[in-house]
């Protein structure tokens, strides 16, 4: 790709088809995620504070349906914000990450988001919900902090890179799993995608028969002024994996699933 990939995903463990449970939870249902926000700095660059509260803001807009596409019942909730200085963290959060994840607060359902500099192919990466009862001190996403809003990161400065990232921590996979195959991401109203989009087409059809690819949706790679939204199969996801593997005392049991690479 041209443009910085937004995600390295690990291996992911997914239900294929979500349409097969759509009807074991209401479309939408309140959700407030706990969130700290850990700023990590080389003593001069890194995330002033209004950066981040425009960050959250952003997060909260984008999955309540304000910029287009379905309300997903989830809210964001800032706990706090952690400052840290240290060079070798910030210009390497991938090679450092087990050391910066010793400041990860809370349990499956606290959000921790890591802003530090990361590469310039990559913008961010998470971690599954199925991933926290193996290793639930590595839980979490890692964000470069030049990609939020008004951040110095070109076409990638609105803060979507966080939306797009926060999507995998609550389950979400790309648009564009397994390109045209049918099971694709496993959201039943999200067009089948061959391909990653890169910038920002005016159209874009990559798979015969599978209606437009869906460059507008979060969990492509377009780039910011792209984005818009979730559909409200996405938002179904994101609040079954919720109940299943994040809201404490809750588990919803998923038959079906298979390991998937991401």
């Amino acid at each position: 790709m041209s443009s910085p990939a937004p995600f390295v995903a690990p291996p992911a463990r997914l239900p294929v088809d979500g349409r097969s449970r759509s009807r074991s939870l209401p479309l939408v249902l309140p959700v407030t995620v706990p969130t700290w926000v850990h700023v990590i700095t080389d003593g001069r660059l890194g995330a002033p504070d209004f950066a981040v509260r425009d960050q959250l803001a952003t997060l909260n807009a984008a999955y309540s349906g304000q910029f287009g596409g379905a309300d997903t019942g989830i809210r964001f909730r800032l706990e706090g914000v952690t400052r840290t200085v240290n060079p070798a963290w910030f210009r390497d959060p991938v090679t450092h990450e087990r050391a910066i994840k010793r400041m990860r607060r809370g349990g499956p359902e606290t959000l921790n988001l890591y802003l530090a500099q990361l590469s310039e192919l990559v913008l961010g990466y998470s971690t599954y919900p199925y991933g926290y009862r193996k290793e639930p001190a590595l839980d979490g996403v890692v964000v470069d902090w030049r990609s939020l809003p008004g951040g110095a990161m070109r076409s990638f400065d609105r803060g979507f890179t966080g939306v797009h990232e926060i999507g995998h921590w609550l389950g979400l996979l790309h648009t564009f799993e397994k390109g045209c195959e049918a099971a694709g991401d496993g959201v039943a109203d999200t067009a089948p995608e061959g391909k990653p989009t890169e910038g920002c087409p005016l159209v874009k059809d990559t798979c015969e028969g599978g209606g437009p690819d869906p460059i507008h949706n979060f969990m492509d790679y377009s780039d910011d002024r792209c984005m818009s939204g979730f559909t409200s199969g996405q938002a179904l996801r994101m609040q079954e994996m919720w109940v299943a593997y994040r809201e404490p005392g809750r588990t919803l049991p998923l038959t079906g699933d298979s390991t998937e690479g991401a």
